[in-house]
């Protein structure tokens, strides 16, 4: 008799960790798959094991006790988890998802998936981003969290959005010299939006002690602010940017950390064959759900932030909540109180994302200001002027066919970095918004593949016999 597939969950982020919770509570084992060494998400990653003498407190500062109950959350259901660390899920079709772990892939077929992939920074190039020294938020994040380093001896925060804030908060709790933050978002702006924000005093308290501590110890903050370039030779040694006012200014430093906000990562949820909708507030195309997670796709759910933009908090509510409907979908008799406490907190956390988004708005103009020798698609080699080109002379009204002819996102990256900016330089060239150019395509492999890579063929069980790309 052939045993029961098993339900499959891509992530162990808050809300992968908080499904698979969830469903081991009613008798089931799912498989966990981690691209990381050791579970927690990109929110709550932790260090690898051995030599690594960092306290939590110090890692995760104000939200060592939510770091510290998701990774306990983990550890106590390890044993009633098939847990696959190191492992990417690269391609998702068929009821089935192709993994690999030390260089050998593997076909995994499965009942149900839950996609909890979590999300990426969301960046904007600028002249110079491509010198050593530049990198993103969440790089510079992990750098800190799981390398116990900094990105450079004397770093300037460039961007918009909590995590900004967040980061180079860290980076002065862990004793590095901050060049400065640069926020594209006037204060004005800001300053409207603080009455929203009290619908979550905590989190704004939160932030505005980032701010006062960062400005104590005589941190420059400065707003409203366009970065102009990153100058230097062999890496970064300045950071050049434009006040509201339009005068230039020059800030030396060694590193870069910029971001403006975060992405979804999306890929697999469109292999797997899940409609997708735009949404205004993400500026990107996101794949359709309902309120409980359920996908466009029989078997298939979606939580966290690979799903919309919407933080830790809400990505462990939204992991209980899709473990939920997935159980109610076998039939399981569920908790109707607790479904809707979980969507009545998911309710008010979406307000407050709204108010966050009025606070920090994305700096639309920026792509306007891209320089036409700027490069966009580092893969492909892929300027912002070719782009431009394709779209002014009638060539391409839609990423995809932009991609053709330029091709932008056919790099290592698959798009995951340039799409975002492809969108926007393709739209304002055309004159309309980055919904109305359409969304890539994403193609498998969705991340990198060794060129020595086993291979299940044909596609089929798990284990099956492959062949060697080379």
């Amino acid at each position: 008799m052939t045993a029961p597939l098993p339900p499959v969950i891509v992530g162990a982020g808050p809300a992968g960790i908080r499904a698979a919770e969830r469903l081991v509570a009613a008798g089931l084992r799912p498989v966990v798959i981690d691209e990381a060494a050791r579970w927690g998400g990109q929110i709550y990653r932790q260090p690898p094991d051995g030599g690594f003498t960092r306290p939590k407190k110090a890692l995760y500062g104000f939200e060592v006790g939510k770091a510290d109950a998701v990774h306990r959350a983990m550890a106590a259901i390890r044993d009633r988890v098939d847990y696959r660390p190191r492992t990417l899920a690269w391609n998702c079709e068929a009821g089935a998802i192709d993994l690999l772990c030390e260089g050998v892939s593997a076909t995994l077929p499965f009942s149900h998936l839950i996609l909890a992939t979590g999300a990426t920074d969301r960046v904007l190039p600028f002249p110079g981003w491509t010198l050593p020294g530049v990198f993103t938020l969440g790089g510079s994040q992990v750098a800190l969290k799981f390398q116990g380093c900094a990105v450079g001896r004397r770093v300037a925060f460039l961007g918009t959005g909590p995590l900004l804030y967040l980061v180079a908060y860290q980076y002065l709790k862990a004793g590095v010299e901050l060049a400065g933050v640069f926020d594209t978002t006037p204060f004005v702006v800001q300053a409207r939006a603080t009455a929203g924000m009290l619908r979550d005093p905590a989190t704004l308290a939160k932030g505005l002690l980032f701010v006062a501590m960062l400005r104590a110890h005589g941190v420059p903050v400065r707003n409203g602010i366009r970065p102009v370039r990153a100058a230097g030779t062999e890496r970064v040694e300045a950071l050049v940017w434009h006040d509201a006012g339009g005068r230039e200014h020059r800030t030396p430093c060694d590193a870069v950390a910029f971001g403006l906000g975060l992405r979804s990562e999306t890929q697999l949820a469109d292999l797997a064959g899940c409609r997708f909708r735009f949404d205004a507030a993400d500026r990107a195309w996101l794949p359709e759900r309902d309120a409980a997670g359920r996908s466009s796709v029989a078997g298939v759910y979606l939580a966290g932030d690979g799903s919309g933009i919407a933080g830790a908090d809400a990505a462990e509510l939204a992991g209980e909540r899709v473990a939920l409907a997935l159980l109610e979908d076998l039939g399981e008799v569920v908790d109707a109180a607790r479904m809707r406490e979980l969507d009545r907190r998911l309710s008010g956390i979406a307000a407050f994302r709204r108010t966050l988004d009025a606070a920090f708005p994305f700096p639309d103009d920026w792509a306007d200001s891209i320089a036409d020798d700027t490069m966009i698609c580092r893969c492909e080699g892929v300027t912002a002027g070719v782009l431009r080109d394709v779209a002014r002379n009638g060539q391409a009204r839609e990423l995809n066919r932009a991609k053709a002819l330029t091709r932008t996102g056919m790099g290592r990256c698959q798009g995951r970095m340039c799409g975002a900016t492809t969108a926007e330089l393709l739209s304002r060239a055309l004159g309309t918004g980055p919904d109305g150019v359409g969304r890539l395509r994403a193609q498998p492999p969705i991340k990198p593949l060794p060129i020595a890579t086993v291979i299940p063929s044909p596609r089929g069980e798990e284990g099956s016999a492959g062949r060697e790309v080379a």
